[in-house]
């Protein structure tokens, strides 16, 4: 068995160091190390006290998540790994034991930490309980130990939200009793002999002076039950930690961790903890790119420019900067430019705002950027990023000027969100080095870049584009080259389903209504006024040349663009928005203008319900998934969920659109297509990868989990 613990002595003082990377996760054979270490110090006279510290760039983030994925799938205790027996020998230890944190102490990691007798912790330490954001609750007593430190209201706040807090916020709630500046090794064995002169050992199980009681604790839970409806709608683990910290007010200690037992339990054998383990493995899966080796040599990238000083070029600078990579930025209008500078400047200063950067920070970053009308100055960059509008001949117009100017190994990428890759590529003498690199707007913001390979572009420069994201701090996911790629492919028959049906009988407000009871972030009409009908507009007309003869199509949006009714830009488009407010509005005049259209066109108005809705904007994305999956343009159904989860607003307790249909039943699924296909025709054709795992009775997990 390796070597994940160690115990040494040093100066009367037992440093148990964990050592277990990357992450330093609280997996079975790390608890087992640690317990014997601890009875170890316990059981040695030299040592007066503990201190229990991390190897690496972190304390203990989290337990082994694998465990938890075994659980969730059925093959492992119900109730997952028990820690009880490790936390009892820490918190028993005749010693004093002093918990010493830097990086982030999440999960099973802070609950080990709460079973010391103290805690320190550097400044930029981050602690937190996130279970609520895996589907299920703190599973090691941390439902029951939170509370007695830091008081109910705190430990709602921290197991309702997910969030993790700083070492300054721990302190004052007590969290955590001292941060320590300097070495944390040495400065977390002063401390120990400190309290082992004391000879005060308290454990955190007998401290229940901020526990209160359920009667002066009911504000404080009604008002998390709100915060859990309001933040966390329609998902139960928020609720399940509230009643868990309910039993930690209202039960003795050892009633209490029963109780939190079976709570968890009943978490992880929920569809959404399922979904949402689904999706965090997913997330880390998109990486492993399956035609390309970890060893692929990459192109070194220290320079960037960003061509366009739009909004997506001025979100893309914000990244770049924020990553500590140096930009030119680059407009052939000066005013544009000026424009775009000043809105990374605001994003700097949102950013600062916010606590996540210091003034000088920003000042830093805005110093990284060099603006300038044209391409001059280009010529050296390692990286050039095209961000101009969405149009086939003004970007093979910018490629060719790249192809002239920038040098050889330089990675040319380009921001669209629909345009073929290669046709872009095919301005330039090198369209192996051509990649495309959709952002989603704002672009220092959203967590999603679609990585799209030409059917030139090397794996090299796959490779360094995937590796640029990571350090943007984003998820990318490489996709195939194909119309819309993968998430507007997907988005484009959902958004002309939904424009169907306003045209047969339900309103914008009732179709946005019922997606967002589904869970999505924003309704679909609410997204297209967000995007700009007028951008819809220009994207239909681009490919206008591939519509099939004869298919429907959706007859409202062309006159909202002829009426300058292009969405929250104009005040109004599929809603009304008051000025300098983005909340939607039920507009009359528009769903009158939907009406008439419909009777001019010979529709018959019926009543819709939701269901229908749903099933119609989320099985025509499941079957126009299923055609990219066989078409090779995504290497995983779970590439798939990812990009809906991180990029498209689906919901996370779902798991995204294809662990969904796998939840639903693919039969089930098919049949509700098939029978859309015979009353709406062609567009709802079955995808025939769909019919085959019905026919073999597979899933789309089974579909990834046969391609490895």
């Amino acid at each position: 068995m390796n070597t994940l613990v160690t115990l040494e002595v040093e100066g009367g003082v037992g440093v148990v160091t964990i050592d277990n990377p990357p992450v330093n996760a609280l997996s079975t054979p790390v608890s087992d190390q640690l317990r014997a270490a601890i009875s170890g110090a316990a059981d040695n006279d030299e040592i007066r006290a503990v201190v229990v510290i991390c190897a690496g760039r972190t304390f203990i983030a989290g337990a082994d998540i694998r465990e938890l994925e075994a659980v969730a799938a059925g093959e492992g205790p119900a109730s997952g790994p028990d820690a009880h027996e490790l936390l009892a020998t820490i918190e028993d230890c005749p010693k004093p034991v002093v918990m010493a944190m830097h990086g982030t102490a999440l999960g099973g990691g802070l609950e080990v930490a709460m079973a010391g007798h103290y805690r320190v912790a550097v400044t930029g330490a981050a602690m937190g309980q996130p279970e609520v954001n895996l589907g299920i609750i703190p599973g090691a007593e941390g439902s029951q130990r939170l509370p007695r430190l830091v008081g109910v209201p705190h430990a709602i706040a921290m197991l309702v939200g997910g969030r993790p807090v700083r070492a300054a916020e721990a302190l004052e709630m007590g969290l955590i009793d001292r941060i320590v500046e300097g070495d944390l090794r040495e400065r977390a064995v002063a401390f120990a002999l400190e309290m082992a002169d004391s000879g005060a050992t308290p454990k955190t199980r007998e401290r229940n002076d901020k526990l209160g009681t359920p009667e002066s604790n009911a504000e404080a839970f009604a008002a998390g039950r709100e915060m859990a409806a309001e933040t966390r709608k329609h998902q139960t683990a928020p609720l399940a930690a509230l009643e868990a910290l309910e039993a930690a007010v209202a039960l003795p200690f050892e009633q209490g961790i029963r109780r939190e037992k079976d709570i968890v339990a009943r978490c992880l054998a929920s569809d959404q903890c399922r979904a949402m383990i689904h999706g965090f493995f997913s997330e880390r899966a998109v990486g492993r790119i399956p035609d390309i080796p970890k060893d692929t040599p990459l192109f070194p990238i220290a320079s960037a420019a960003v061509i366009g000083a739009g909004t997506m070029g001025s979100g893309i600078t914000t990244a770049l900067v924020n990553a500590g990579i140096p930009v030119q930025l680059r407009d052939t209008d000066p005013a544009s430019l000026e424009r775009g500078v000043a809105t990374i400047r605001k994003n700097l200063e949102r950013a600062v705002g916010r606590g996540r950067i210091t003034p000088d920070q920003m000042d830093e970053r805005l110093g990284m950027i060099d603006s300038a009308a044209g391409y001059d100055g280009i010529e050296d960059v390692d990286l050039v990023i095209e961000a101009v509008f969405e149009g086939m001949a003004l970007k093979q117009e910018v490629f060719g000027e790249l192809d002239r100017r920038a040098k050889a190994g330089c990675v040319l990428a380009t921001n669209t969100s629909t345009l073929d890759i290669d046709a872009i590529a095919s301005a330039t003498g090198r369209p192996e080095s051509v990649i495309g690199l959709h952002f989603f707007s704002p672009a220092h913001i959203m967590r999603l870049v679609e990585i799209v390979r030409g059917k030139a572009t090397s794996k090299a420069v796959v490779a360094t584009a995937s590796d640029i994201v990571r350090k943007l701090r984003k998820v990318g996911v490489v996709v195939g080259n194909c119309r819309g790629f993968v998430g507007n492919r997907m988005m484009l028959p959902y958004m002309r389903q939904a424009q169907f049906l306003v045209e047969e009988g339900a309103t914008p407000w009732q179709v946005d209504a019922a997606l967002r009871e589904f869970g999505m972030a924003m309704g679909i009409f609410a997204v297209d006024d967000m995007g700009g009908i007028d951008l819809a507009w220009r994207v239909r007309q681009e490919y206008a040349h591939l519509e099939e003869p004869g298919a429907r199509l959706p007859l409202v949006l062309e006159k909202l663009y002829e009426m300058k009714r292009w969405g929250q830009k104009t005040g109004a488009g599929w809603f009304r928005y008051n000025e300098g407010d983005r909340t939607p509005l039920r507009d009359a005049e528009v769903e009158t203008l939907i009406e008439q259209t419909a009777r001019d066109a010979g529709i018959e108005p019926r009543d819709i319900d939701d269901a229908e809705i749903i099933d119609r904007s989320i099985y025509i994305m499941v079957n126009e998934a299923a055609r990219i999956l066989e078409e090779g343009h995504a290497a995983r159904a779970a590439d798939i969920d990812t990009i809906y989860l991180t990029g498209y607003g689906f919901p996370f307790y779902r798991g995204g659109p294809m662990w969904y249909a796998d939840a639903v039943g693919l039969d089930r699924v098919l049949a509700r297509i098939e029978q859309f296909h015979k009353v709406h025709g062609s567009v709802w054709e079955p995808a025939p990868l769909l019919v085959s795992l019905v026919r073999d009775g597979r899933s789309f997990t089974d579909f990834d989990r046969e391609r490895g």
